[in-house]
């Protein structure tokens, strides 16, 4: 440090005042660490002297700063105090101390918290954000000591972190770093951009020769793993044996997935920016073989073969290892759930303090003495001194140097004054219509270097009668709350503006050169009022100057805590009395000085230095803000040359003084009699009076001097202190304890030092007021004497009204107080002041807070001053900057949080910001008791300010709600901070039995909860039925009965027919393939054969062909050619798991399994045989091939479920025609139907649709493949409307293409001639619950080209069961209702009305198919449930499959699923169980025969709920609350983590809008589910998996999410 060698007090006085310049600078956060430090250098170069250079002192403690006690002791000589300050201040690295908000006491005690919470160890885990994220500093700043670049691998890095290293000497205030952040199980937050790219394989693999090359690690993780990776995937293709004797040494350590572990696809590797092709996803490689239950647990202990603790998990657990940690008690007791209700009233606590003095007696100020030559009004003071006094000086300004600039004269200000009132009455428009009339309101607009001009116009305004309305000077249209400004000028009329030439011309103009119109703001006129421009009156016109009488003087502007800016009225007689009370209170003489460093346009700059001191002829010298930023010194000096007897000034301005205080052994201070400090009312003013007396009683300084008072715009002045005699004792000093102020009540604190609070009086009420203490909520009822209240005020000198606002103004200005009993004391009326505070000894009044600033959590108040307090008195300060920092509440789940926002330098890096956080929270947690909801840092100059640079409160709250603060750094604690959820449900142990109907509510006269369809019946011809027995029988019969009938018709993506099958063509077709499946395949029967083929008549052919063969076809999604890696192991497995004996495709797909593409993902030696159908000889087989029963298998259906299960099921013959036959009396299809299908034909109903019942039913379908969408988005909707189609088919993710892309083109449609009017259903076919928001919005956006409303249903079909509801031609429409959310958690089914709370929208899975009877069941008891109960959907119909196919016999299972029975009830009957969860509602609507309809309703996917605080969650429900918490999400899904719930969300918009999103998300789950987030992940557009059908693949994410695969922006912990 360059000062080291340099004696500062030898250096030159301007070398000194540029020193102390820079100090102030870096202080105010105007420059960088970095640039201070080289300006700095620069200056002392000259100076230098070499010397050698001493080691830094081993603990660089902070003494503490010198108090007001120590002022006895002979201070240093200055220049060593200094030199010693100036290291010290080094040695911290750009933290300059700010005395503003720090009392001593204070500091101590946010250091002692943080001592104590150091014993408790506590590791937060740091968020992991993305390299490209970190907007703000160079990369150089940020070399974390474990990721140097040269590590061969991330495990060596991480030991080279981990090694025990000897402890660096740190500040013992400090905590150490690893007890912080545990570096050796989470790295630094840089390490995530080096374990993302070593998760994409580019990692280079440990040499296999010499395990020996990683040693042990050598510490101990501070945890055990919750899950041991004891399981292995059971599907390995190739595993080397030494990865096992890896395995052990690895297990705490993060490895990289070297080529041979196999994982399984990583479906994240898809081109990213758009979401790559639909990819089907087995999760792990998990066959369907496991029980239900043991499927999660396995799958939870790895992810892909990298041990549960990867970087990812590895956080999780310290989060889960900080949450169990034991909560202090919440304040109030848990909100009991009673089953309707979720919240109720918290219980109080019987230890609340509680006060206890007797009602409080208003307190009198002494009497207003009348004193003979006081003027009848403010104005004939003016006009009495601008005659007798003229040469006497009212005022001088000062320019940007602080060198007087002008002085105005009082007999200047009368006739520049006067002239203007001429000029406003008579000059302004024509002769005849007079613009301006007394009593109209006028905006004053001047900027706050030019108090001359406002002074002017201010005296012009009261001379003609017209009301002024001084505002700030607008400087853009962006303007932190300047729609707010334009409605106070709105509620006051304003339609004229007065400002100066030089501030017109630097307005926002357009490009045309006039005034922008600001946004909110009424049209105004500007009225320039430099003197050139005004007229000089004739000699007959005098200003009328009336007695002060109750109109209006003046409107001063005041912006509540909402933002919202109202104007408070000051009447002429208020506004003398007042200047009459503060002469009387502040002995004002004739003829004194006053320096006034604060704004002049409102409050005590304008009531002190503007009305107060022409009233008494005082010259005022103004120091503008601007002036105060260059030179801090000014007003100081200012005092000393002018010999000042007064000054008005604010703590900042005594802290700025301070700290440019160096060598100024000329400046005395010895004149002043009255400092007032305007903010005397601020918890941290005790320090800054302190501190400023300790240095300056050596200039003169009398300690007596320093005057605190407490103001409001409402009521004005409330209390000063008066100046003490020489030599009397100062006012004591109160001490409060933190906690008995939150609960309202004065305890002096004695137990608990860390948590006090010392406030200094601001002296006594006004002469002429009476004071009370009322209770700040509720009605006005008077506090005790140990009670903190509001303050408020009867007396003739306050504020009237809000001007225009006579709602607000009763409640503010016409308030009566009460007694306990509630009967009023009076009749006279008080004026709320804002500010909270009580009555000490001696009757002094002492202030602790203002309304505005209240925080209420959890019912305890808190001060926002205060946080602000503790937050910066916590070291290192070099994180953020001083004064830049807001805190307020939101509310969220019935309570207040507090929300901390700073802005964060430039130069201070990721772990400093982060160990900063953690601190503040600590140290609020132990101060105040008060959890902090979020804390947020902002880049630097990026918070809304107000006119003279604090910060816009409400306009920083709004940005934080809307998404739009755009935060660097942010750290959510909803864990610590929310503890009024519901208590967790305790499941009640069911016994098994008849009792247990009785949890079904079945003896209140509630139905059993089941439901069926029509019966199949028998077909009377039964020709047909024997010849439907099989389909190939039936393909055969209309082969020779209508050989010619079209039962195909393929599309292509410009509409045109690119293929046909006739009945004969496709039988000839089937006898070709089962030929060469006999001949070439030489495959016997029963052998299972893969066919993999595009959407399309092929296909079909096939599978027909197999059919005849006599073998069973599996058939399987192609790989897409683009996305081999991630779509080939999928086709591989399912080929292995079926042991296809033989592989049917096309040429093309054959070229493709076999290239070296596909040898990079998988083994393509080992492929079965691959038979290519496209050019077959035409053969025909030798017979064709009939089972001999019906219960043999006819194919396989492999789907992979959302949970990453590949299932087969075995669909026999017989389960096939009875499906075909249902489907066909549901839909009534016959030979001259025609329906379209758009979906894909891999499995579940949409193969059955596409392959099967056209054969069956002889119908026409129109095959359109979904892949064409993509190149022609309209190819569905024109078919339906050229072929006129009465019924088709499609899946949500062709609904949602059609939304999306045709959303905006429906005119186009239109007059393409595309009519949707002959649609009259169009049947989505899924396997979920109904998407109702994208069926509603696809119906009301083509209802324009004649889709009926009626139109779209869905249907629903399972694994163990294809189709068990179908929405058919007849039967009534699909019905929608709304049920309580609160109650589903509980697996309760209570109907609400549309647009109840809580209530969530389901719509009918479609009418139940013919021959299928559904029933809901308990899945824990297997007992029916009644039709208020949510429960699984048990299924029994002849088309239910036949069970797994799985490799090995897993009977028990087979069992379960699909041949189980209830409990009790009707225990004879077999069902198969589907998985999801659903209810059955009687409706008033009549089936075709005639009964009521009962109406099924399918939840979600058992395998996909989430268990939560002993509630069942459906992870869809969270989803649509997520994406609608900000319009940059895309899309989002969940999943739980060891109990915590992890968000992940996709961003659409910038990066720099990925840590808005965190406190958004938390909020809406906490709002709507009640749950707290554990993590959120902010990952990009794409990212999330989505299987065929449109599914996402929750299970995957989450494997991807644990095995670190994601690559996010962000992921945030959630403490």
């Amino acid at each position: 440090m360059a000062d080291r060698c340099v004696d500062l007090s030898a250096l030159p006085k301007e070398v000194r005042d540029q020193l102390a310049e820079l100090d102030l600078e870096l202080s105010e956060g105007d420059i960088t660490q970095k640039g201070y430090e080289k300006k700095k250098t620069k200056l002392l170069a000259p100076y230098i002297i070499q010397t050698p250079v001493e080691p830094p002192p081993q603990n660089d403690v902070q003494p503490p700063a010198p108090s007001s006690s120590s002022s006895h002791a002979p201070p240093p000589s200055s220049s060593s105090r200094y030199r010693e300050r100036r290291s010290r201040r080094t040695h911290r690295g750009g933290g300059t101390r700010d005395d503003r908000y720090r009392s001593d006491i204070h500091t101590e005690a946010v250091q002692a918290a943080l001592a104590k919470h150091k014993e408790e160890k506590m590791a937060l885990p740091m968020p992991t954000k993305r390299r490209s994220t970190y907007v703000q500093s160079p990369i150089q700043t940020r070399t974390p000591p474990d990721s140097s670049s040269g590590s061969e691998d991330e495990t060596s890095a991480r030991r080279q972190s981990s090694m025990v290293a000897p402890p660096p000497v740190v500040n013992p205030n400090l905590q150490s770093p690893d007890s912080w952040i545990n570096r050796s199980v989470q790295g630094s937050s840089t390490s995530s951009s080096a374990s993302s790219t070593l998760s994409h394989g580019e990692a280079k693999p440990q040499p296999q020769s010499q395990p020996q090359a990683q040693p042990q690690p050598q510490y101990k993780p501070q945890y055990q793993p919750l899950y041991k990776p004891h399981y292995q995937p059971q599907y390995q293709l190739h595993e080397q044996p030494h990865t096992a004797a890896v395995t052990d040494r690895l297990a705490h350590s993060r490895i990289a997935p070297s080529e041979n572990s196999a994982p399984p696809p990583d479906v994240t590797a898809v081109a990213r920016p758009a979401r790559g092709p639909r990819v089907d996803l087995p999760s792990n490689a998990v066959v369907r073989g496991m029980s239900r239950g043991q499927s999660r647990s396995s799958m939870m202990e790895t992810a892909d073969g990298v041990p549960v603790n990867s970087r990812v998990s590895t956080k999780i657990q310290q989060l889960l290892n900080t949450l169990k940690r034991p909560k202090r008690p919440p304040l109030s007791d848990f909100f009991t759930d009673d089953s309707e209700e979720i919240v109720e009233v918290a219980q109080p606590d019987p230890n609340t303090p509680k006060p206890e003095g007797r009602q409080i007696i208003p307190v009198k100020g002494e009497p207003l003495g009348v004193v003979s030559n006081w003027p009848p009004a403010l104005q004939a003071a003016l006009a009495r001194w601008g005659a007798t006094q003229g040469k006497s000086p009212a005022l001088t300004a000062l320019d940007i140097t602080g060198k007087p600039l002008y002085t105005l004269t009082y007999g200047k200000l009368w006739s520049r004054s006067v002239k203007l009132a001429y000029t406003l009455l008579n000059k302004l428009g024509t002769k005849n219509e007079q613009i301006l009339k007394p009593g109209d309101r006028v905006a004053l607009v001047y900027p706050n270097n030019d108090p001359g001009m406002f002074w002017v116009a201010f005296y012009g305004c009261l001379l003609a009668e017209v009301i002024p309305v001084p505002i700030e000077v607008p400087l853009s249209r962006k303007d932190a709350g300047i729609s707010q400004v334009g409605f106070l000028l709105g509620s006051c009329g304003v339609g004229l503006a007065l400002t100066s030439e030089i501030c017109l011309k630097g307005l926002p103009k357009t490009p045309t050169g006039e005034i922008l119109q600001f946004k909110g703001w009424p049209r105004l006129k500007w009225v320039v009022t430099d003197s050139k421009y005004l007229t000089k009156p004739s000699k007959d016109w005098q200003p009328h100057i009336p007695t002060a009488n109750t109109d209006p003087a003046y409107i001063e502007y005041k912006a509540s805590k909402e933002g919202t800016v109202v104007g408070v009225a000051v009447s002429k007689v208020a506004m003398l009395t007042h200047c009459q009370a503060l002469t009387q209170a502040c002995n004002y003489c004739e003829g004194e000085t006053l320096v006034n460093v604060l704004d002049f346009k409102k409050d005590i700059g304008l009531w002190h230095g503007v009305l107060t001191a022409v009233m008494n002829r005082i010259h005022t010298i103004s120091v503008p803000y601007a002036v105060m930023k260059a030179c801090p010194l000014s007003w100081v000096q200012r005092v000393h040359i002018h010999k000042a007897r007064l000054a008005l000034v604010k703590c900042r301005d005594l802290h700025w003084a301070m700290m440019a205080h160096r060598e100024q052994r000329d400046t005395s201070l010895a004149s002043l009699r009255m400092l007032i400090v305007a903010d005397g009312a601020n918890p941290w003013s005790v320090s800054s009076c302190d501190a400023f007396l300790n240095v300056f009683q050596s200039h003169g300084l009398k300690p007596e001097v320093i005057c605190p008072c407490a103001t409001s715009p409402e009521a004005m002045t409330v209390a000063i202190r008066r100046p003490g005699l020489p030599g009397a004792p100062l006012p004591a000093r109160a001490v409060l304890s933190m906690g008995g102020l939150s609960h309202g009540v004065i305890r002096v604190n004695t137990e608990d030092k860390n948590s006090a609070l010392t406030v200094q009086d601001v002296g006594h009420v006004m002469p002429g007021a009476l004071m009370c203490i009322v209770k700040p909520d509720g009605p006005p009822q008077l506090c005790k004497t140990d009670e903190i209240g509001e303050i408020i005020i009867n007396s003739r000198a306050g504020g009237n009204m809000y001007y225009g606002l006579p709602g607000l103004t009763k409640n503010t200005f016409e308030v009566i107080p009460v007694n306990a009993n509630g009967v009023p004391i009076g009749e006279i009326p008080f004026v709320r002041s804002g500010l909270l505070g009580f009555v000490g000894p001696g009757s002094l009044i002492f202030v602790v807070g203002k309304i505005e600033g209240l925080l209420m959590v959890s019912g305890r108040r808190h001060n926002a001053d205060d946080l602000v307090a503790t937050a910066l008195a916590v070291e290192p300060v070099k994180t953020v900057y001083r004064g830049r920092i807001a805190v307020f509440s939101v509310t969220v789940f019935y309570d207040e949080r507090v929300v901390i926002v700073a802005e964060q330098r430039p130069d201070a890096s990721e772990e400093d910001s982060f160990q900063w956080m953690s601190r503040v929270l600590q140290a609020i947690d132990s101060i105040h008791q008060v959890g902090l909801y979020c804390l947020a840092l902002v880049p630097a100059n990026t918070l809304p300010k107000t006119p003279l640079g604090g910060i816009h409160i409400s306009d920083t709250k709004q940005f934080f709600l809307d998404g739009t603060l755009h935060p660097c750094n942010i750290l959510m604690c909803p864990h610590t901070c929310v503890t009024n959820l519901p208590k967790p449900r305790q499941k009640q142990p069911v016994g098994v039995g008849p009792a247990s109907v009785m949890v079904g509510n079945l003896v209140a006269g509630k139905r059993i909860a089941q439901a069926a369809g029509r019966d199949l019946g028998m077909i009377e011809d039964q020709d047909l039925v024997r010849k439907h027995q099989y389909l190939t029988e039936a393909l055969q019969w209309r082969a020779q009965t209508d050989a010619d009938h079209v039962l195909y018709v393929l599309l292509n993506a410009k509409g045109v027919t690119v293929g046909t099958a006739t009945c004969v063509q496709l039988h000839k077709r089937a006898e070709k393939i089962a030929a060469a499946l006999t001949e070439k395949g030489s495959i016997n029967t029963g052998e299972n054969v893969v066919l993999l083929y595009p959407p399309g008549i092929d296909l079909i052919a096939a599978f027909y062909g197999c059919l005849y063969a006599g073998c069973v076809p599996v058939n399987v999604r192609p790989p897409h050619p683009q996305n081999l890696a991630a779509t080939l192991p999928t086709v591989r497995m399912i080929i292995d798991v079926s042991k296809a004996a033989c592989i049917l495709t096309t040429q093309n797909l054959m070229r493709i399994l076999r290239s070296k593409e596909a040898a990079a993902s998988v083994n393509i030696k080992t492929w079965p045989t691959i038979i290519d159908t496209d050019d077959l000889p035409r053969r025909r087989p030798p017979q064709i091939y009939k089972p001999p029963t019906a219960e043999m298998i006819a194919y396989l259906d492999f789907s992979v479920s959302t949970t990453g299960m590949l299932t087969g099921v075995k669909i026999s013959h017989a389960a096939v025609s009875a499906l075909c036959r249902s489907i066909k009396l549901q839909c009534e299809l016959y030979s001259s139907r025609q329906i379209a299908i758009c979906l894909d034909p891999y499995c579940g109903l949409g193969f059955v649709l596409w392959c099967l019942a056209s054969v069956y039913s002889g119908h026409q379908s129109i095959l359109i493949p979904p892949f064409e969408l993509e190149s022609c988005v309209s190819l569905w909707l024109s078919t339906l409307s050229q072929y006129r189609i009465r019924d088709t088919f499609c899946s949500y993710s062709v609904m949602e293409l059609c939304t999306k892309g045709l959303g905006t083109q429906t005119e186009l449609l239109k007059a393409r001639g595309v009519n949707l009017s002959c649609v009259r259903s169009c049947v989505v076919i899924a396997e979920e619950r109904p998407r109702l928001a994208l069926s509603h919005s696809f119906s009301k956006l083509f209802k324009d080209v004649g889709l009926s409303s009626r139109a779209v249903s869905t249907a629903f079909g399972s694994r163990v069961n294809l189709a068990i509801c179908l929405q058919g031609t007849t039967g009534p429409d699909p019905c929608t209702v709304y049920v309580d959310m609160k109650s589903l958690r509980h697996d309760r089914v209570r109907l609400v009305e549309r647009g109840a709370p809580q209530s969530l929208p389901l719509m009918e899975s479609g009418k139940i198919l013919p021959g299928v009877r559904v029933i809901i069941v308990n899945p824990e008891t297997r007992g029916p449930l009644g039709d208020s109960h949510l429960g699984e959907v048990w299924v029994n119909s002849p088309h239910n499959a036949s069970g797994y196919y799985t490799i090995y016999g897993e009977e028990s299972l087979q069992a379960d699923h699909f041949n189980t029975k209830l409990s009790f009830g009707d225990p004879q009957t077999l069902w198969a169980r589907t998985g999801y969860l659903g209810f059955v509602k009687r409706t008033e609507l009549l089936d075709a025969s005639g009964d009521r309809h009962d109406a099924l309703f399918v939840v979600g996917s058992l395998d996909e709920t989430l268990e939560l605080r002993g509630l069942r969650y459906h992870p869809i429900d969270i989803e649509t609350s997520v994406s609608r918490a900000h319009r940059s999400i895309a899309e989002s899904a969940v999943f739980t983590w060891t109990n915590l719930l992890v968000v992940v969300s996709e961003l659409c918009g910038s990066e720099q809008d990925a840590l808005d999103l965190v406190p958004l998300i938390t909020n809406v789950v906490l709002e709507e589910h009640h749950l707290i987030v554990g993590v959120v992940v902010i990952v990009d557009p794409g990212v999330i998996p989505i299987n065929s059908r449109g599914e996402k693949q929750r299970m995957h994410l989450r494997d991807s999410f644990l095995a670190d695969q994601l690559d996010p922006i962000y992921v945030a912990y959630n403490m």
